[in-house]
Formats: structure tokens, sequence, C-alpha cells
């Protein structure tokens, strides 16, 4: 959540929305962050701020996912998983780990790019969570990662590896330097980040499951170990549950920090800002003594306008804003480019039609943490009959309202949903006759990402609040996906046919926040 630039409180979280998995470096007086983005397109986005409170979208650094066959269809819970971002000898650098394919990096000399290709280090099942340390002492380079049990048969213990310096490969087959088996009541060991600080190699790694673990401490004088370990940062009587993976900075006058995410179920991972100190023994204290701060004295950083990430779009030129994402990597002809503004998405032909959660063509972004109400309007132009075009919530389950061609030639209001591994979806509400193919649609999402929908169809007969919005459908609880938040999602399909594709155009996509934040 933003401040003013006058407050001299900011409050948690500082990213409302999912965005899992944080790391962050300081490069100057410039802070950036990137995030997990697993099978979405554009993947790794890239966060800038100068405050550490206020942060925009820049860019991505990965504009699509490799192998190109393996994400043609989605797949939601792999990919780029928990990345992390260095600044090293005049370069950005992004490591992450794919479970299915092994680590890869890609670096630039500008964090808006031109970022380079993904670049396979390591290849291997079940590699994730990936840190590279460049030591400016030693002149050698290490990375150290964790395991996805899944698909190794390993968790619980981080490795690390003497990297060749130019970041291109590993130069030994790896040691286990911390076995969270051997330590009692660590379970999950996972994330983990890799700095040198007062002669200290540091790894600070959470434990204990995103639900309910914990932040930890690991220190050792060698890179390979031994390692002693501290818990660092942990919920104890807060409200922010399994306080989780994220990054340490420095600002320029000196003071310490730590981002880090915090699991809301449909709302994803949020992050939040921890101030950061060091005991009379030298390990850091996170939080106000260990536990997680709601708010906090701003960083001794210059004021900054409020700020966040975009979520409205009038999509100018008929090109989406960056914060929108495909579920899996995009072809040629999905959304077409024009001279005015909306976007103007092909109705394509699917044989997956009946599902929204098997379509790569659904452009999605991220759904906010607070209380908020989503409006678009919608045009259906395409003639054939089946096609159809919305907004969705997205997750294990959905829901979307939007417009379809009928065999008549009629365009009808429909809403409709699935349930959690239903294998069709059904009408939440019977379908309405949508006079010349327009309709504004509407989504109201409340405390616990409850959504209420409803429409105008520009009859004059509506009964919300003198608007025109009727509503529709029963109330419909937002759910995540594996890893990943709910997400809003446009999309526009129609049967498998011979003829030739239409579109259906939105415009004025605008998402309103509520002061009163859910479930805090």
């Amino acid at each position: 959540m933003s401040a003013a630039p006058d407050d001299p409180v900011y409050r948690n979280p500082v990213l409302d929305a999912d965005w899992s998995d944080p790391d962050v470096i300081r490069v100057g007086d410039d802070f950036y962050l990137t995030a997990s983005s697993f099978g979405r397109v554009p993947g790794l986005p890239l966060l800038h701020s100068r405050d550490l409170v206020n942060w925009t979208l820049v860019g991505h650094a990965l504009h699509r996912l490799e192998p190109e066959s393996e994400f043609a269809v989605p797949r939601h819970d792999c990919g780029v998983w928990a990345p992390s971002l260095r600044h090293h000898d005049g370069r950005f650098w992004i490591f992450w780990g794919d479970p299915d394919q092994g680590i890869f990096q890609v670096n630039a000399p500008e964090i808006r790019g031109p970022w380079t290709r993904p670049h396979l280090v390591k290849a291997g099942k079940g590699l994730i969570d990936p840190c590279p340390l460049w030591d400016d002492e030693t002149g050698e380079a290490y990375l150290v990662h964790a395991w996805a049990k899944s698909r190794s048969g390993v968790k619980n213990r981080l490795t690390g590896h003497r990297m060749h310096p130019h970041g291109t490969e590993l130069l030994d087959e790896g040691k286990v330097i911390v076995d969270g088996d051997r330590i009692p009541g660590w379970f999950t060991l996972e994330g983990p980040k890799l700095h040198k600080h007062d002669g200290w190699f540091w790894i600070l790694a959470p434990a204990g499951g995103v639900e309910t673990g914990w932040q930890g401490a690991f220190r050792s004088r060698a890179f390979f170990g031994p390692y002693e370990e501290k818990v660092v940062l942990e919920q104890k009587d807060t409200d922010v549950n399994g306080p989780h993976q994220g990054g340490w900075v420095r600002t320029p006058s000196g003071e310490d920090w730590f981002l880090h995410f915090q699991q809301r179920g449909a709302y994803g991972r949020v992050v939040h800002l921890q101030p950061m100190e060091w005991d009379p023994d030298g390990w850091p204290v996170i939080g106000d003594d260990g536990a997680p701060v709601a708010g906090h004295r701003r960083p001794d950083l210059p004021p900054q306008r409020p700020a966040a990430p975009a979520t409205d779009d009038d999509f100018p030129g008929g090109r989406p804003g960056r914060q929108w994402q495909w579920t899996a990597n995009p072809r040629d002809g999905w959304a077409t480019h024009h001279s005015a503004d909306g976007l103007r998405l092909t109705c394509v032909r699917t044989p997956d039609a009946h599902d929204l959660r098997a379509l790569p063509h659904v452009l999605t972004q991220r759904l906010p943490g607070a209380p908020c109400t989503v409006e678009v309007d919608l045009r259906l132009d395409d003639g054939e009959p089946g096609a159809r075009a919305g907004l969705a919530v997205l997750g294990d389950a959905y829901s979307w309202i939007g417009l379809e061609r009928g065999t008549d030639g009629a365009v009808m209001l429909v809403h409709r949903f699935a349930e959690t591994a239903a294998e069709r979806e059904r009408d939440a509400a019977p379908p309405r006759p949508a006079p010349g193919g327009r309709a504004r649609l509407r989504v109201d999402i409340g405390a616990g990402a409850r959504c209420s929908f409803s429409y105008d169809t520009g009859d004059g007969g509506g009964d919300g609040a003198g608007e025109g919005f009727r509503p529709s459908g029963q109330v419909f609880a937002a759910t995540p996906w594996r890893w990943v938040g709910a997400l809003l999602g446009l999309a526009a399909l129609a049967p498998t046919g011979q003829g030739h594709a239409g579109t259906a155009t939105f415009t004025q996509f605008r998402i309103r926040i509520q002061e009163k934040r859910a479930d805090r």
C-alpha cells in the first residue's frame, strides 16, 4: 500500500497483490525488484522504487518461455520459480529455477534491457530457488539452490556450487551446505538468498511452508560451511502468517531493510517491508524483535510520490499495458494493433472452449489484495454462433461474465462458472439479451475475495443504484491456483470451425480500490 510523501509511516503490505517470491537490490539511488511469474508471459517482472514503499512496474526480463513447445499451453505452476536479482560487473543478472528443466539466467546492461535469451546454467529436475554470489574480495563466484521434492524426491536442504565468474556454468557437482533434516523442527527449507557481509557468508532462507513458516538466517566463515542458524522472523502474535522468502537491501545511508511475502489465499503472495538491524552477536533482527510490523517509520530516503503497479488500461493502439500477461507463450494474431484505443482480441477457435483454465490466449493481471470494483466495456463483433468473450476471475475454480453470439445471430449476456476440477463450466445465471452486442461488465470484490458480478447492457432497465447495472448469479469465492493467486482475465474464443475468426473489443478497463482493505 503506497504512502503519501509527507506521511512518516508506511503500512504493509507495500505491494498488495501477488508478487510472489520477491528479491530486491539497490543500484545507486534506485531499488529494483523481481518476482516469480511461473507459466505466465511475459515473465520476470521488473519493478522500480526510490523509497522501498512506492513501486512501479517498468518491464519484464523474459519475453517467452522455453522450450516453446512446453509453454504453448497453460502450465500455471511451472516455469519461473523464485528468481534472484543481482547487479555485478555493470550488468543486471537474474537466476531462476524451472523445476522441470534446471537453473537458468538472463542478464542485461540496463534494467529495461535488452535482456539476453535464457541460458541454462545447470540442467536437472527439481533444482529451484538459485542465488548467485560474486565475492569481490577473492574473485570467486558461488551459487546456492534448493530442491523441489515433487521432481527430485529431495527437499529441506540447500546445495552450494562454485560458479564460473561469467555466470554461465557451475564448476563442480555441488555439496549440501545446509541440511534441514539435521536441524530439530525445521522442514521445507527453501528460497535461499546468498550474501557476503562482515566477513561471513550469509544465507537468508525460509522454512516451515509458505502459510505457517518462518524466516531463517545461516552464517559461516567459509562458503561450504559449516553453517550455524537462527530464526530471525516469524509470525508470533501478529496476523502475518508464515513471513516468507524475500530479499535484504541496504540504503545509501546504511539502513537495512527486508522485503518478504505473506501467503493470503486467493490474493496470492503480497509483499511486506520490514526494518532490519543487527544484534550484538552479529545476527540480523528483522521487524519488531523478530515479529512482522504492520507499519513503521519510512526508510531514510528522499520522498517519492505515491505509486503502485498500473492496473487501469485504455489499451492505446490495441496494445495491453505492462501489467497484463498471457497464460502461455502468445501467438501472432491473438490481439490486433490499430490506431484507436481498445483491446481487439481475436475470438480464437479452440477445442477447449468449455474451460478457460486450459486456454493459452487469456490475458491476465493480478487480483488486488484490497476490496475493489473491476469494470470493462465489451463489444462482440464476431458473427459466428458460439463466439464469446468476457471478464473472468480465474483460479482452480473460475467465473466469468460476458457476451455470446447465439445460433439466431443475437448476442446474449452470459455468466458461467466452473468448480475446482470440473471438466465443463455451467451457467451461473440465465442468458439475457444484450442489444447491440455491447455491455459494461463489473465484478465487485469484497473481503475474502468474494466476487459479485453485474452488467449493464445499456437498455435502461437496471437496478444497480441508478447506474444501469444488474446483479448476476450468486457470490463467487475466488480461489488460487497451486502457487498463484487468483487472476483477472480477459478472453475471446469461438468453437472450432471453418469461418473467418472475428474479434471482441475491450475498452476502459478500470479497477477502483476501496479504502478498507480485505481481511486486514
